[in-house]
């Protein structure tokens, strides 16, 4: 092989190493993005399920269209999903507060009835985060979609099949926690990752 050959090789080479840390970079950024949208638009509290249906919009047109604008279109799905779900959002931000308060008053207990409420929380706890996951999922791969077929879909996505499901909840407790290596990372990567398993999880539903 001669010197020119030698060098278009090496030169190949280094614009493969390129094009994948560039796609790297691109899966790290794309969620991060996304992820600071989604902590301004929850600023509301009430707001944070049209929220993720939004990032769940804008990383699976990410991933379909190769839109790299994640954090403008976090609101432009904000647009389409803040009237149908912030009901929805609403109604489960005070059942949260409600299940927090019960949990607080139910660990300085103990005894059999007690450990039996507490473990049902757990376990309302543990479903409602699986279902509001793929509920974001599925609005964000149907933005066409209405609320009720959205929620027909979610719990298809999040009850009908015990590995979808458990990836979905792994996820869900895993990312805040591996995300703390991260500076700001439970914020920025806490709700979008999940998401973007969701999404993967989803195309193999």
């Amino acid at each position: 092989m001669s010197r020119r050959d030698d060098h278009l090789v090496t030169r190949r080479d280094g614009l493969g190493v390129t094009r994948r840390a560039i796609d790297w970079l691109g899966w790290l950024a794309s969620p991060v993005l996304a992820g600071a949208a989604f902590s301004i638009l929850c600023l509301g509290v009430v707001t944070w399920l049209p929220a993720l249906a939004a990032v769940g919009f804008a990383l699976n047109r990410w991933r379909t269209d190769g839109d790299t604008r994640c954090f403008a279109g976090v609101f432009t799905g904000w647009r389409g999903y803040w009237r149908p779900l912030l009901p929805h959002s609403a109604l489960m931000t005070v059942a949260a507060v409600v299940a927090a308060s019960n949990l607080s008053f139910l660990s300085g207990h103990s005894g059999p009835v007690v450990l039996t409420l507490f473990m049902i929380h757990v376990g309302l706890v543990a479903a409602a985060v699986t279902y509001h996951l793929a509920l974001a999922v599925a609005a964000g791969r149907d933005p066409s979609g209405s609320a009720s077929g959205w929620r027909r879909t979610a719990f298809r996505l999040a009850f009908t099949s015990v590995p979808r499901g458990t990836a979905l909840l792994g996820a869900a407790v895993a990312a805040p926690i591996f995300s703390l290596v991260v500076p700001a990372g439970p914020l920025l990567l806490g709700a979008t990752v999940p998401v973007l398993i969701g999404l993967l999880v989803a195309d193999h539903a």
